[in-house]
């Protein structure tokens, strides 16, 4: 996974920040889909790399409860975990047992289970 998600940042777009991102989602029946960053002057308007693979699987087909894990790389030497807004969507869609690694470019890895990064989750349920 991890020289996937290296080969992956050529493909990030971000002119401002100069910082790449790369994503993998892996589903429970073994298909992976890829993702990364992409801004522009806004900064608004882009997308994580966590979400576009999660988007790319959702226009597949992909329900939620169909995720086993998620990759994500950074591209700095420490490791990084997504943003809070990557973190909504992730406890929306993946079981809270499910996994989460985060790479850095230099080979080190942490990895969680959904329900550590996301603790306290705002669900439908908060919603009535």
């Amino acid at each position: 996974m991890f020289d996937k998600l290296l080969e992956l940042h050529i493909n990030s777009y971000v002119p401002i920040s100069n910082f790449p991102v790369s994503a993998c989602v892996i589903t429970k029946d073994g298909q992976e889909y890829y993702g990364v960053n992409v801004e522009d002057a806004s900064t608004r308007a882009g997308t994580c790399a966590e979400r576009a693979a999660i988007f790319a699987a959702i226009t597949d087909g992909c329900k939620p409860g169909d995720f086993k894990e998620l990759n994500v790389m950074v591209s700095s030497g420490k490791v990084g975990t997504p943003c809070f807004v990557c973190r909504q969507m992730i406890s929306e869609l993946f079981d809270e047992d499910a996994i989460v690694r985060c790479h850095s470019i230099n080979g080190d890895c942490k990895e969680y289970k959904v329900r550590e990064l996301c603790p306290y989750p705002f669900g439908e349920e908060d919603l009535k």
